[in-house]
């Protein structure tokens, strides 16, 4: 007989779990679980699962599936028979994309064809600025990593027309903004007018760039409406430098990965993030002592037929808010002060002088005390600045700055704000 155990927390809409007795889980997820087992052998090789009810008590078992795991074990793994997979793939039933994984390698992620629209789709449907783009032609231009995934962002080096998809546009042919030549920059300023985008979306580095070369060419774009952020972690300074170049348009926070699809949607900077409930039960981990709002997060995703991911443990981290839910960032780019508190960029941010501005920032741990706030700015920041962050990080941080001309990405084109060192 199964113990009693109470529900564990999720950031979904308590109707979208729907009513169950407190120590059964609810129909809705129960569902989706057993359709995920029924799916992939993955999960029943790693646990067995009954074929009572299932109670709170056996679904905490469920063991977490990890990023290093899907790498280790391959992307064949979800699938009862492979070689129908592959057969899929060049009927065009199923698709592949590679993320950027772990460091021992990149992730393959197969998707059957259209999930992928289908679930951007149901992230627009859950805002009301993105709400209005989702069942009618719009025009859209996309500035993001080149190596976000292959079909999903189909750069290649071909004249304009040709990176023209269903109203799309993907303007930029490599992945390091801060090297892109000035005949680059040209190009992209020419295509934005071509096209009059009413959405721009992108990585927000890669846009705060953007804006500067707009500036610099005194170009304006005002057909723009809306800018979706999303591929990375925006900085309260890369939207301040974007609204300047899309004065009046909306910025709109859309977070999620190749491999679960769009989880949360939000107003930027606004703390209201939600999930994207049509796409994703959100099961939020108790993380740290003395951080009660503050959660690790497991994703379950919803009527995925190719790779369902169960209690997926991404490497996020969120803070709940009075109004919904903010990104706090990936674990391990989270910096701890003495007391036990978490540092995120946001942290830093809401320090920096009002009169502070810069393209993009990186503040960098080099030894227990030490950092380095590495920024791309048109003029060299006051001392206050440094003085502001260190008080963020702790009474005895020190801060030395260093204005540079570019700050180097990962290797999959995306940036990191905060770099503490490896725990």
């Amino acid at each position: 007989m199964e113990t009693a155990t109470f529900a564990p927390a999720f950031a979904n809409l308590p109707a979208t779990l729907g009513a169950a007795e407190p120590d059964r889980v609810p129909v809705a997820l129960e569902q989706e679980v057993r359709a995920i087992y029924r799916r992939s052998p993955l999960y029943q090789q790693r646990f067995p699962l009954h074929s009572e009810p299932l109670h709170w008590s056996c679904y905490r078992e469920i063991p977490a599936l990890t990023k290093q795991e899907i790498v280790q074990r391959g992307h064949t793994a979800f699938f009862h028979d492979y070689a129908e997979i592959e057969r899929g793939f060049a009927q065009k039933k199923f698709e592949y994309e590679h993320t950027s994984g772990t460091t021992s390698g990149p992730m393959t992620v197969v998707m059957e064809d259209g999930w992928w629209n289908e679930q951007t789709r149901r992230a627009y449907l859950a805002h009301p600025v993105l709400a209005r783009y989702a069942d009618r032609p719009y025009r859209k231009c996309v500035l993001a990593p080149v190596g976000c995934s292959s079909n999903l962002c189909p750069y290649e080096d071909h004249p304009f027309p040709h990176r023209y998809f269903d109203g799309t546009v993907y303007l930029n042919l490599s992945s390091d903004p801060f090297a892109f030549p000035e005949g680059e920059w040209d190009r992209i300023g020419r295509e934005l007018q071509a096209v009059k985008p009413q959405v721009i979306e992108g990585e927000p580095v890669y846009l705060s760039l953007l804006a500067r070369a707009l500036a610099r060419r005194q170009v304006q774009v005002p057909s723009v409406e809306t800018v979706i952020l999303t591929y990375g972690k925006a900085s309260r300074q890369h939207s301040a430098r974007i609204a300047e170049a899309f004065p009046g348009a909306a910025q709109v926070d859309l977070y999620g990965s190749t491999e679960a699809g769009y989880l949360f949607v939000g107003d930027a900077f606004a703390d209201n993030l939600r999930v994207v409930e049509d796409n994703a039960f959100i099961e939020l981990m108790p993380w740290r002592d003395g951080e009660r709002e503050v959660f690790q997060i497991q994703v379950t995703t919803r009527g995925r037929e190719a790779m369902p991911l169960l209690r997926y443990h991404t490497g996020d981290i969120v803070r709940r808010t009075p109004g919904g839910f903010r990104i706090l960032g990936r674990e391990k780019d989270l910096y701890f002060r003495d007391d036990g508190t978490v540092v995120s960029a946001y942290e830093i941010d809401a320090v920096m002088p009002a009169a502070f501005a810069c393209w993009h920032w990186s503040l960098v741990q080099v030894s227990a005390q030490r950092w380095e706030f590495q920024y791309v700015a048109d003029s060299v920041a006051d001392g206050a600045v440094g003085t502001a962050i260190a008080s963020a990080l702790g009474a005895d941080a020190r801060v030395a700055m260093f204005r540079r001309k570019f700050i180097q990405p990962a290797a999959s084109g995306k940036f990191a704000l905060l770099k503490p060192l490896a725990r």
